[in-house]
């Protein structure tokens, strides 16, 4: 009787445990303004690109703040949910031969987030670029679908 008693209690931790892991980022689905700062490392001059804001429908199904470049085929490489922290590899190419590679986090704590990506962009025949992109996010209310 025992046994069953533990393997019972057994199930149901391992179903909680993976219910809990699988619930996602403590984010509010919405729309979201994304504030992103660039700084472009290497350069002889420091160099920051003016702040810019965007919206974007977020949600725990899809977490990951991406601004849509025009002329750009992109693809997630991957991505990662620990906790209320989303990780994620992206390539783009533009149209031109660029490619840019990212790599990202933003840890959500309910209607805000703060993140930062890491970008390298390889023109053709030209010298690698690296960027850091400093992100912050706001819900500012529902998806406008």
């Amino acid at each position: 009787m025992m046994k069953k008693v533990m393997v019972v209690f057994l199930a149901v931790v391992c179903v909680a445990w993976v219910m809990g892991c699988s619930k996602g980022p403590n984010l509010k689905d919405g729309l979201w303004e994304i504030t992103t700062k660039v700084e472009m490392q290497g350069m002889p001059v420091p160099f920051a690109i003016p702040e810019q804001k965007v919206t974007q429908c977020i949600t725990k199904k899809d977490a990951v703040p991406q601004k849509a470049e025009k002329n750009q085929d992109c693809k997630m490489v991957s991505s990662k949910v620990t906790g209320d922290t989303v990780a994620w590899t992206m390539e783009c190419r533009t149209q031109e031969g660029a490619k840019t590679d990212s790599q990202g986090t933003v840890t959500y704590k309910g209607d805000t987030f703060e993140g930062v990506t890491n970008v390298t962009v390889t023109p053709p025949g030209q010298n690698t670029m690296k960027m850091t992109q400093s992100m912050s996010g706001r819900r500012i209310g529902e998806c406008k679908e």
